[in-house]
């Protein structure tokens, strides 16, 4: 995993949503250059379609969800390619595995603001969904809290 640099990071905020509210609905839409290493973080009540690339699909989506009085984090991972190549999709979910930290800490850095507001939400679990057609890749895991991926 690369070190997650604030100075390559570039955040974004849509229609319906400031540096501190709302909380739901509220969607985070990672993007990244691969010529360049920066990050792009779009923050909107809706995922920012148009910063996804098709092709690629190495976007990572995240949004605040609650179930009852719980509220948590829960992130979707694209990970199968176009052609549905079962070794192109082990090697894409050891990819985002991998950076995965990095994107996590993305997204709590850009969204800092809001955590400075709510403190708590450092507290709130993060439920990754690693979504692919093949049984062994297409999990859904905990992987802890914001408070792990803080500066």
């Amino acid at each position: 995993m690369r070190k997650f640099n604030p100075d390559r990071l570039a955040v974004e905020y849509r229609n319906g949503v400031t540096a501190t509210e709302p909380i739901i609905p509220r969607k985070h839409t990672l993007t990244h250059s691969d010529f360049t290493g920066e990050l792009f973080l779009t923050i909107g009540t809706q995922v920012a379609w148009d910063k996804v690339n098709s092709d690629l699909r190495d976007e990572v989506i995240g949004e605040w969800k609650m179930c009852g009085n719980f509220l948590y984090y829960n992130v979707y991972l694209y990970i199968d390619n176009k052609e549905h190549d079962l070794n192109a999709a082990i090697s894409r979910n050891e990819i985002f595995r991998r950076e995965l930290p990095l994107a996590l800490t993305a997204i709590r850095y850009g969204d800092r603001f809001l955590f400075d507001l709510y403190p708590k939400l450092d507290d709130v679990i993060i439920i990754v969904n690693f979504m692919s057609i093949y049984p062994q890749i297409c999990k859904r895991e905990s992987w802890g809290t914001f408070s792990n991926y803080s500066l």
